[in-house]
């Protein structure tokens, strides 16, 4: 090759290369980067970041992340997200401009995951396309509808004496091992097939019994449905911290798109603590009862944003069920009386009825639900209309009873309808009942058709007259928004007649 030749091609690509050299312009990305000045559990003192903002994510080495808490003149505290036993003073620690967000979308629906969207389930990374921040504003009062559609759990007592809305937020509470998971699972089970979406999450929680729980879910196949956020009570504070939050963003999700969710959270008292050690350990003021005093401002941020959004902007619900532990039976506590405050009603489960094996055991005095009513089906209005009041004067009676105190006629057939109306209310865990059946037997409860059934005979009574079954189209109609006809209402009342009869008391005739 001509020596010409060669040094024309090189000529070009010297050339070439002095246009690029000219035409790039460096763009100059500042990262800024603090020092760890001190390292205690779960939290972290950071200084040398003058512009971070409040909230912001850093990162640590090790890719663990953290969030900006205390924003104070010359050192920044920090929640730790992670493991934090390698962390020193003198680490490097980098801001990302960037608040803390959680993956969102259909790829999280059947797995088990933790606050940061990583996966629990062993069945690879999470598909997802989408991320949005943890904390958001909950929607403008403008923006929301009344409630309107019931919220089916399935658990008789609740749906007949305190019934829940789809955008309702019911709290749950009552001691240590009284059923309140329970409770809030068999609501999630019985959303199969009722287009709800639902998502558990599980504050603090011991990895066994999280592990219990999925198994259910997924026995069931209320996984189907389901996602599941964990976080373990040996995790740290700061993931305990925002997981009810992550898991509502994941939640708001689905709402905004018009479909209705249900989200379990449990529990918010693991939830308090974990705040108040994040707080102390922050060096934060205490306030009342030496509790951080924003304590409230927290939880009421968290479910200020279930609700039931107007047609316009896709008409999808948000349904919260808060579970929280009362401590000797203290529901004026400072927690509890906290969240009283901020939801729309209260399911109490007592340590007594448990003992006494009344499951679910639900003190229906102390529950109320101050919107689920307007929501309720028609048809179970008029058939638990005087339920409460009569279950009422019976645990009045029971009280008198037990001390010897003879009854007349009139106070001992309350005494005894009472009986069966608890009796009647009582259900196992994981055995939710369908709307139409729970119709059936609470209209054959109310007209005394199962007065007559001794009481250890009551649950065969009772199933046999849900397996008996009633006409498709009549079903239909009890699940509808129209009122009860006297003809339907026949209908059932003759079934439930010649289902329980075999079960009555035959009355012993006399000699001759």
């Amino acid at each position: 090759m001509p020596d010409s030749s060669l040094g024309s091609v090189f000529d070009g690509a010297f050339e070439k290369i002095s246009r690029g050299r000219k035409a790039f312009t460096p763009h100059l990305t500042p990262h800024e980067i603090g020092v760890i000045s001190s390292v205690a559990t779960g939290v972290a003192k950071v200084t040398g970041l003058p512009n971070i903002g409040f909230e912001e994510l850093v990162i640590f080495p090790g890719n663990v992340f953290g969030i900006a808490f205390n924003v104070d003149d010359n050192e920044i505290g920090v929640v730790i997200l992670g493991e934090c036993s390698h962390l020193h003073a003198g680490d490097e620690v980098e801001r990302t401009s960037r608040v803390m967000d959680v993956p969102v979308g259909e790829g999280l629906i059947g797995r088990v995951i933790d606050p940061l969207g990583a996966p629990l389930d062993g069945k690879g990374p999470v598909a997802s396309h989408q991320r949005l921040p943890i904390e958001r504003r909950a929607a403008a009062i403008m923006d929301r509808s009344p409630v309107t559609v019931p919220l089916q759990t399935g658990v008789k007592v609740i749906d007949a004496l305190i019934p829940i809305g789809r955008g309702q937020r019911e709290l749950i509470l009552g001691d240590r091992q009284t059923g309140k998971t329970a409770v809030a699972i068999d609501a999630i089970l019985n959303q199969r097939g009722k287009n709800v979406l639902c998502i558990y999450c599980a504050i603090g929680q011991r990895a066994s019994a999280v592990a219990k729980t999925v198994s259910n879910l997924r026995e069931n196949g209320a996984l189907e449905y389901t996602i599941v956020v964990v976080t373990e009570g040996d995790d740290a504070p700061g993931l305990t911290y925002i997981a009810p939050y992550a898991a509502t963003s994941i939640a708001e999700h689905f709402m905004e798109a018009g479909r209705d969710v249900l989200i379990v959270y449990d529990d918010l008292t693991h939830h308090a603590r974990a705040y108040r050690e994040l707080s102390l350990l922050l060096r934060r003021p205490p306030g009342r009862e030496a509790f951080p005093g924003d304590i409230f401002y927290i939880h009421s941020r968290l479910l200020e944003r279930a609700t039931h959004l107007r047609k316009e902007l896709g008409g999808g619900s948000l349904t919260a069920l808060p579970i929280i532990e009362t401590e000797a039976q203290n529901i004026a506590a400072y927690i509890p009386t906290n969240l009283i405050s901020i939801t729309d009603g209260q399911i109490y489960l007592s340590p007594t009825l448990f003992e006494l094996g009344v499951l679910p055991a639900v003190d229906v005095g102390k529950s109320v639900s101050r919107v689920g009513g307007k929501a309720q089906l028609v048809a179970y209005r008029a058939v638990t209309g005087d339920l409460k009041l009569a279950f009422a004067q019976f645990e009045e009676l029971e009280s008198f009873a037990r001390f010897g105190t003879r009854l007349d006629e009139e106070t001992r057939k309350i005494f005894n309808h009472g009986q069966r109306i608890r009796a009647c209310l009582m259900q196992a865990a994981g055995a939710p009942v369908s709307a139409p059946d729970q119709i059936a037997v609470l209209l054959a409860l109310t007209a005394g058709l199962f007065d007559g059934v001794p009481l250890d005979k009551m649950r065969d009574a009772e199933e046999r007259l849900r397996a008996a079954g009633m006409p498709a189209e009549l079903q239909k109609r009890l699940v509808s928004k129209e009122d009860m006809s006297e003809p339907d209402r026949a209908t059932i009342l003759r079934i439930a007649r010649k289902t329980l009869t075999p079960f009555e008391i035959k009355p012993v005739q006399g000699k001759s």
